[in-house]
């Protein structure tokens, strides 16, 4: 199959961009790229598809997510961390069943596929959500999944004990880390090894230092990964200082700053933790969304660029975004840097979108075989319509996808050679019935958790 007459942003080594460009996919590969005249040349038998005015990037690869949290969007707008993590997504959360985590992922993953994300790291999904129903809909679906199993053993938040986790949510070693060692055994490398099992650890503060011990020198001796959530808040910060440590100094003490880490957030960190973090080779996952909405604060993405960090981008859960769409998100990561710095070059469109293709794959550990298009690399692919009236004109084609293009712009979707989306319409997904689900799934979770009356903005409605 050739896709023909694209502008084509490859983000290989050099970093080439071919106009009137094609690709050529065999199978699940990408069996060749390069001028559409002379691909057509090559093979003159393959069948077209015409991507005129489309741009083609590589799968967009969110480093941060909460499925779970899709089905919880608009529910808790407009607080503060902490109380809208303890009073209202945990007492919410703690309150889903396993058909509710099911559903909750397949409208997450029709989302991201839809607006161009075709591989995901699920950060922390709780054993109550099930954790099958969550590798299913990975599976069905077609995307990529890297899947974070929660491991914990504190049910808390910090050092405060008012922050307090709610019940439905609380684990102990044997569900959170022993469990995640059972799902790996069943489902990593799964559907066509497109999904992965992680260690998806809570915060500090949620984990005993003897359980984080325990988890770092599993994920070396099995080479599981671990993601987890870092120096987000001031209150992570306050907790490191209680233990006598910053919060790299911490990761460190209990053997998570490696190459098979991702951090997230990281928010609130002093010079002494971005040296030591760029010494360990450990990824961020810059959530600049979520960091806002919340007023976490701001990551200090060009001090971590500076020193040779490798940040993806993520976009967190809806409940603190309101969208699983990570080209919104690319345009917000290009932008907000520059307006605290002042300084109209930092962070360029193109480096954000590094972030959110060859810097995700590099996170993940895949960066063999996706986040770049390139002869033998995984077919993954999305094609952006940049002929409408909103996208015109353009010069720089990684300006316009950075800057102008939202996920509504996506036509076609591409994974392991497989269209999943074309048209801009799912392939593989019923949208409608996924939709309809969500909704009654969302309206039950909220009357479970006695919130229905907290569900209502700051206006009335008659």
């Amino acid at each position: 199959m050739l896709y023909a007459h694209a502008t084509i942003i490859t983000i290989d080594s050099t970093r080439r961009i071919i106009t009137d460009g094609a690709i050529r996919v065999t199978d699940e590969v990408i069996a060749d790229i390069g001028k559409t005249a002379l691909l057509k040349e090559r093979y003159p038998n393959d069948e077209e598809v015409n991507l005129s005015g489309r741009i083609i990037i590589p799968g967009l690869i969110s480093t941060h997510m909460h499925t779970a949290q899709t089905l919880l969007r608009g529910t808790a707008d407009d607080l503060e961390l902490v109380s809208w993590l303890c009073e209202r997504i945990w007492v919410l959360q703690g309150n889903f069943t396993e058909a509710d985590g099911y559903a909750a992922a397949r409208l997450s993953i029709g989302e991201m596929l839809k607006s161009g994300t075709t591989c995901f790291l699920e950060s922390m999904f709780a054993d109550r959500y099930g954790f099958d129903g969550l590798a299913r809909a990975v599976e069905e679906s077609g995307i990529r999944g890297c899947l974070g199993k929660i491991v914990m053993d504190i049910a808390k938040y910090a050092k405060d004990d008012a922050w307090a986790m709610h019940p439905g949510l609380v684990e102990n070693r044997e569900t959170s880390l022993l469990g995640t060692l059972k799902m790996w055994e069943k489902w990593n490398g799964a559907a066509n090894d497109r999904i992965r099992v992680w260690f998806g650890a809570r915060t500090p503060g949620g984990v005993s230092d003897s359980l984080y011990k325990e988890m770092t020198a599993l994920s070396r001796e099995k080479r599981i990964p671990v993601t987890m959530h870092c120096a987000e808040v001031k209150a992570d910060r306050d907790f490191f200082a209680s233990v006598s440590h910053t919060p790299m100094s911490y990761c460190d003490s209990v053997g998570l700053l490696s190459p098979s880490t991702v951090l997230v957030h990281m928010v609130h960190l002093d010079d002494s933790d971005i040296e030591r973090l760029s010494a360990s080779g450990a990824h961020v996952a810059h959530c600049p969304t979520s960091n806002a909405k919340l007023a976490s604060g701001i990551c200090r993405v060009p001090d971590l660029q500076r020193a040779g960090v490798n940040i993806g981008l993520g976009t967190d859960g809806a409940p603190c975004n309101n969208t699983c769409d990570l080209l919104q998100e690319m345009k917000l990561a290009a932008i907000i840097h520059k307006s605290i710095s002042y300084e109209p070059t930092a962070v360029p469109a193109e480096s954000v979108l590094e972030m959110a293709t060859i810097n995700g794959a590099k996170a993940l550990g895949l960066d063999d075989c996706i986040g770049s298009l390139e002869v033998g690399k995984k077919a993954d692919f999305v094609a952006i319509d940049v002929r409408g009236i909103h996208s015109q004109p353009w010069f720089n084609p990684a300006s316009a996808v950075v800057y102008t293009a939202t996920g509504r712009d996506v036509e076609l979707v591409v994974v392991d050679g497989k269209v999943l989306v074309q048209g801009g319409e799912l392939l593989t997904m019923d949208e409608q019935e996924i939709v309809l689900e969500a909704k009654r799934r969302s309206q039950e979770v909220v009357e479970r958790a006695g919130l229905s009356s907290k569900m209502h903005g700051r206006w009335p409605v008659e």
